[in-house]
C-alpha cells in the first residue's frame, strides 16, 4: 500500500462532512422544531385588491413602488382618506414600506383583529383535527397579545409560520434606531415568550431599549424587533445554507431604506440572523452605522472587508455558546464561512461576559447587553472589549456617553 498526504481537496471534503455531521447531531438532539405551514394568502389578496383599487377615481400606486413614491402619495392625502385605505386594505398598508409608520400600526391592528376572528372560527371547526384546532387556538391567543394596547406592529403576515415586526419607542422622532435580527425558529408563535423572555425578539428589543435609555436618557432611541423574514426551522439544511438569509436580506434592506427621518441605524444580528446581516451588508444604505453579531455561525465572508460595508462591524461570543463547535467554513453553499470573532476576520470583538450561552446575549446585567446599548447610543468609547488590549475601540470616537 502506498502512503500519501491528504490533498487540500480531501481536507476540504472532510471538513464539509464534519460540518454536515454537526448540523445533523444538533438537529437530532432536540434543536429542530416542527412548524405548521398552513396556507393563507391574506397579504397577497390585500395587495392584489390594492393594485386594482382606486381613490377618488384615481388608481393607487403600485404596491411595489419605491418607498419615496409611497410616502409622497400618502402625504398628499387627508386623514380621512388615509384611514379609509387602512381599513380597506389593512394588510397591504400595514406592510407597505414608505407608508407613515403610525398608519401601518393602525392598519396592522385591523389586520390582526381580522385574523383573530379567523383563528377563533378555526378553533371550533370540526373539520380540523384536534391538533389543527389547538394550533388555531395558539395563533388566536398570540394575535390577542399583539393587539394589547400600546403595541406598535410595523409588519404582519399570517402566511405559514408568520412574519412580524414590532417597534419599541418612537420611530418617527428617534435619533438612533436599533434593529434586532433573530435566528432560527423565529415566527409568530416564538416572537414573544413569557418564560425565558429575553431569548425571543420582543424580549430582546425591550431589554435593549431599556438599556439604551438607562445609558443615555436624553438620546431619542427606538428598537425594532424584526422577525419579518422566513427563518429556518431548526438546525437542518436551511440553516446551513444562505437561502433564507438571501430572501431575508432583501426584506431587511427594504425596511432600513424606508425608515422615517435620518436616524442612524444599528443592526443586532443573533445566530442565523448574522448570516442574513452578512448577506445584506453590501447593499445596506450608509445610514447603517453598526452591525453587531452575537453567536454567529459566520457572515458569508472571509473578512470584514469582504462584507463591503461602510458600517462598523462588531462581534461577540459567550464562552459557553455551542455555536463555537460548528465548523466555520463554506463549501458548495454549505456553511457560513469564517468565524466573526477570529482575529483574521477583523471585526471589533466585544466582551460577552455572563451572556448565558447561545440565547442569553440580551439578558439584563450582561456585558453583551451593555455593549449593545453603548453601540446603540453611539458611545463607542464605553464598550468593553473581549481582550485586555482594548483593540475594539481603536480609531473610534464616542458619541453620547453613559
Amino acid at each position: 500500500m502506498t502512503s500519501f498526504d491528504a490533498s487540500p481537496q480531501l481536507n476540504v471534503w472532510r471538513a464539509l462532512l464534519a460540518l454536515a455531521v454537526v448540523f445533523v447531531m444538533l438537529a437530532t438532539s432536540g434543536w429542530t422544531a416542527l412548524h405548521s405551514h398552513r396556507g393563507s394568502s391574506a397579504l397577497e389578496s390585500s395587495r392584489s385588491a390594492w393594485d386594482h383599487g382606486s381613490l377618488a377615481g384615481s388608481p393607487l400606486p403600485d404596491t411595489d413602488s419605491a418607498p419615496s413614491v409611497v410616502a409622497r402619495f400618502f402625504a398628499s392625502l387627508d386623514a380621512g382618506q388615509r384611514d379609509r385605505l387602512a381599513r380597506s386594505y389593512s394588510l397591504a398598508v400595514g406592510n407597505m414600506n414608505g407608508a407613515p409608520v403610525t398608519l401601518r400600526y393602525r392598519a396592522n391592528r385591523l389586520a390582526l383583529a381580522e385574523q383573530r376572528k379567523v383563528e377563533l372560527t378555526r378553533m371550533h371547526d370540526t373539520r380540523l383535527s384536534p391538533l389543527g384546532q389547538h394550533e388555531a387556538g395558539r395563533r388566536m391567543h398570540r394575535y390577542e397579545a399583539l393587539l394589547e394596547k400600546g403595541r406598535k406592529i410595523l409588519a404582519f403576515d399570517p402566511l405559514g409560520g408568520g412574519r412580524i415586526a414590532e417597534v419599541v419607542g418612537d420611530l418617527d422622532t428617534a435619533e438612533r434606531v436599533s434593529v434586532v435580527v433573530p435566528g432560527v425558529d423565529t415566527d409568530l408563535l416564538t416572537f414573544q415568550r413569557t418564560a425565558k423572555k429575553y431569548t425571543a425578539p420582543v424580549g430582546m428589543a425591550h431589554s435593549l431599549y431599556t438599556a439604551e435609555r438607562q445609558a443615555s436618557p436624553t438620546t431619542r432611541t427606538a428598537v425594532i424587533a424584526w422577525a419579518d423574514y422566513t427563518a429556518p426551522s431548526g438546525l437542518g439544511i436551511d440553516s446551513a445554507t444562505a437561502m433564507r438569509a438571501e430572501e431575508g436580506a432583501v426584506r431587511l434592506n427594504a425596511l432600513v431604506r424606508a425608515l422615517p427621518g435620518s436616524s442612524s441605524v444599528a443592526l443586532y444580528c443573533h445566530s442565523y440572523g448574522s448570516v442574513l446581516c452578512g448577506v445584506a451588508a453590501h447593499e445596506l444604505p450608509s445610514r447603517v452605522s453598526d452591525i453587531a453579531v452575537a453567536g454567529s455561525p459566520g457572515m458569508r465572508a472571509d473578512t470584514v472587508a469582504g462584507l463591503h460595508t461602510t458600517a462598523q462591524v462588531w462581534a461577540m461570543r459567550d464562552s459557553d455558546d455551542w455555536i463555537q463547535d460548528v465548523p466555520h467554513l463554506e463549501v458548495g453553499g454549505l456553511g457560513h464561512g469564517a468565524d466573526p470573532v477570529s482575529t483574521a476576520f477583523g471585526a471589533r470583538v466585544l466582551s460577552a461576559r455572563d451572556a448565558k450561552g447561545h440565547t442569553g446575549y440580551f439578558e439584563p446585567g450582561t456585558d453583551s447587553l451593555h455593549n449593545f446599548a453603548e453601540i446603540g447610543i453611539g458611545a463607542y468609547g464605553s464598550v468593553d472589549c473581549a481582550h485586555t488590549d482594548d483593540a475594539c475601540r481603536t480609531g473610534l470616537s464616542g458619541g453620547s456617553s453613559a
